[in-house]
């Protein structure tokens, strides 16, 4: 995305740089990759954090090859990525060649049905987390709620409860402030508890750090499509304890993930069918956005190539691409050998298997190029084909490092021990994870999805509103002579183009965005991609707020019958957070939508000796909050609340709020600014109550204030959904939510 508007001050507090990257994308390495000194102020430009990338990763070199001329590697991987042709996961930009060392973004826990292996699990996971890694984990072992526990003759909580012990570990670890914890919870469809799993999200304001998925069974799709009853198995005893509809738990599952987005999926027999290591145990779980399926204790080291970079007069340039994804393969194997594992079960066992996950980003930005509409059957082809060539030569690429530096320890046994592949490298070469911030700093569209919008506002640091549009189509819209910076503004109201009289038809067809492609054309992208991936896709099918949940209960059968090995379904508007317009247009009247004295001034009305209200209890993430509204002869007149036991500045700032609220009132401010200012203001601790979120003290005082006012706190017409840290839009990404503003991402 470029910005169209000149920014203020904040261009003099980035990081300076030759290298063609956005504001956008300095923004993010400043706030996320780019070394600081002990104030936090950044000591090091984006061209030396490549640098000391690239120089680190080759040093793997000497270990297979003593006169390899480590300099020439290291520039061959510093081009890689300063061409933005290819760039590793983010843990391999912030830490390699810096003390910590940790290289990896996913990784996947066991759990057994015993104390100690949940407390060491909760351990383990505190250590990933705080070097920068995010968890999956199975609770499927657990004994179901009540289930009778021998050795203490009581009562089992189940999986649910203690699932919340490794969101509150979570919550407490933080990752640093350079990569939030994130976890995967999934519960296979045939456990006892697998009702109260599939709502855990929606009824409780627990579980905030996880994502959650459902592990369904090719016996449970079946018996969904026969309307049969089917088991649940209890997995202490192994013995069927009950027999209950298939249907009645899928339609759970829809609704659910109709109203809120969770419970995921994922179709856990097709991804064992794929498992390359059978001889090394199932696999039970993924990482935390659900394109990684890993055994316990695995790692896997992720990286994409960026598909925009090879279009060459109107063609992609295969010669280019093949030369890539080699370097990237070569890339990622030295990933593995100078990893600094958080855990030594998790080194031995990542070494055993040596799995890499090349993937691309910039699909949307390839198809743009070509000329072709995301929603076509030609971009899935495009997909087949650009995708089955990386998986064939990444595999390629793969043989040639087993020939000089030996197979992965696990290859006996494993699906690649044949005569036809007698060296293989790695198990796995390809997954497509999402890309979040390295496709902001690469410029690129994210993963494999559609344009998020052709055209929208961001805000800035200093505060200033950018209108921000994608090159290609100010590109395409300047050739045709029809481009306008009013037009931006138009099209930054509603994000999309289609119907627009002022957008060329050839222009509008070609630059569709998620809310303009079906969900059925999302499957289709998605399974032209997973056919051609050794591990998951992982990509958000996107609804409007309008669809129903059978419109979702088609789409999971759809992507079952396609082949897919999880899906995450996004329907805008469907969760209770802020929410945005792309553009809102300050009207006159709210710019003075109260009486002013002489001079300009806003006189406040005196309070009387006596006013009247109410007060409501609210549950916020930081403790009870009582929210006092009252009014006086003429209208609501003043806030007061007080949070239970605080002190000091959470006490102080809550004080403060509640004068300005009444300054305000008594000011002739309208209810209806007031509570817009400050609905969906967003804490580090947001919590539900009576099936409503809380996200902050503010937005509490704001949902009791415009319930006394008969005042809605959501702008239901609109379905975009606000950043917590600058304001900018979220975009669903890849079962994610990122912001293309400050990289702020939900599972990043």
């Amino acid at each position: 995305m470029t910005s169209n508007k000149p920014s203020t001050k904040l261009d003099s507090e980035l990081p300076k740089t030759d290298l063609p990257l956005s504001e956008n994308a300095l923004v993010v390495l400043a706030r996320r990759y780019l070394r600081k000194d002990n104030r936090g102020k950044v000591v090091e430009r984006p061209e030396d954090m490549f640098r000391r990338v690239a120089r680190t990763i080759a040093q793997a070199d000497l270990r297979y090859d003593p006169d390899v001329d480590v300099d020439e590697v290291a520039d061959f991987f510093y081009g890689l990525m300063t061409d933005f042709k290819f760039l590793p996961n983010s843990p391999t930009l912030m830490n390699a060649g810096r003390e910590l060392g940790q290289l990896s973004a996913c990784f996947v826990l066991p759990i057994h049905d015993s104390i100690e292996s949940i407390f060491d699990a909760v351990k383990h996971t505190a250590m990933i987390h705080k070097s920068g890694g995010g968890t999956g984990f199975s609770f499927s072992r657990i004994r179901p709620e009540g289930d009778r526990v021998q050795t203490t003759h009581g009562v089992a909580s189940g999986p649910i409860s203690f699932m919340t012990i490794f969101d509150v570990a979570t919550e407490t670890i933080k990752q640093g402030g350079t990569r939030r914890g994130a976890n995967m919870g999934i519960l296979r469809v045939d456990h006892p508890d697998i009702e109260a799993f599939i709502t855990a999200k929606t009824q409780t304001d627990r579980l905030n750090n996880f994502n959650i998925s459902v592990a369904l069974t090719e016996r449970f799709m079946e018996a969904v499509e026969r309307e049969e009853d089917y088991g649940l198995v209890n997995p202490a005893t192994g013995q069927e304890v009950a027999r209950i509809p298939a249907t009645r738990v899928f339609d759970t599952i829809v609704e659910s993930a109709w109203a809120s987005g969770e419970p995921g999926i994922v179709y856990l027999d097709r991804i064992n069918q794929a498992n390359p290591t059978p001889h090394l145990g199932e696999i039970e779980s993924t990482n935390p956005c659900g394109e990684q399926p890993l055994l316990p204790y695995e790692s896997c080291n992720l990286g994409s190539i960026n598909l925009g970079r090879f279009v060459v007069d109107g063609a992609i340039d295969y010669p280019a691409l093949r030369e890539a994804v080699h370097g990237a393969v070569h890339f990622l194997d030295n990933v593995i050998d100078l990893n600094r594992f958080p855990l030594e079960q998790i080194r031995e066992m990542t070494l055993r298997t040596r799995k890499i996950g090349l993937g691309v980003m910039g699909f949307a930005d390839l198809l743009i190029q070509l000329g072709i509409p995301y929603n076509s059957a030609q971009a899935g082809t495009v997909a087949e084909e650009v995708m089955g060539f990386i998986n064939r030569e990444s595999k390629a690429a793969s043989a040639e490092l087993a020939e000089r530096r030996g197979n992965f320890p696990a290859y006996k046994g494993s699906v690649y021990d044949t005569p036809e592949t007698p060296y293989m490298r790695n198990a796995t070469t390809t997954t497509i994870a999402p890309t979040g911030t390295i496709s902001i700093i690469a410029g690129a569209s994210s993963g494999i999805e559609p344009l998020f919008s052709v055209s929208y506002v961001r805000k800035v640091l200093d505060g200033t509103e950018l209108v921000e549009a994608h090159p290609l189509f100010v590109q395409a819209m300047e050739k045709a002579g029809a481009y306008s910076e009013a037009l931006l503004e138009r099209i930054a109201e509603r994000g999309s183009v289609q119907g627009m009289d002022e957008v060329p038809e050839e222009i509008q067809r070609i630059f569709v965005t998620s809310m303009d492609v079906a969900p059925e054309d999302h499957i289709a992208v998605q399974a032209a991609f997973q056919r051609h991936t050794d591990n998951a896709v992982s990509k958000t099918i996107n609804f409007p707020e309008s669809a129903t949940k059978d419109d979702i209960r088609k789409a999971y059968l759809l992507a079952w019958r396609q082949g897919l090995k999880g899906l995450t379904i996004y329907r805008y508007g469907s969760r209770p957070v802020q929410v945005l317009n792309l553009k809102k247009k300050e009207t006159a009247k709210e710019t003075a939508d109260a009486a002013a004295a002489p001079g300009g001034k806003i006189a406040p009305r005196p309070r009387p000796l006596r006013t009247r209200g109410v007060t409501e209890r609210m549950r916020t993430g930081c403790g009870n909050l009582y929210v006092t509204v009252n009014w006086d002869d003429q209208d609501l007149c003043e806030v007061f609340a007080q949070m239970g036991k605080a002190g000091g500045c959470a006490a102080c700032q809550i004080e403060a709020e509640s004068r300005l609220i009444s300054l305000a009132l008594r000011s002739g401010i309208r209810v209806q600014s007031i509570v817009k200012q400050l609905a969906g203001i967003r804490c580090p601790s947001p919590s539900w109550q009576e099936g409503q979120q809380l996200l902050s003290c503010p937005d509490a005082m704001a949902k009791v204030l415009g319930r006394i006012a008969n005042v809605e706190t959501r702008e239901k017409e609109t379905a975009l959904l606000a950043c917590p840290e600058c304001g900018s839009v979220l975009e669903p990404e890849s079962g994610c939510l990122l912001c293309r503003a400050c990289g702020f991402s939900k599972c990043d």
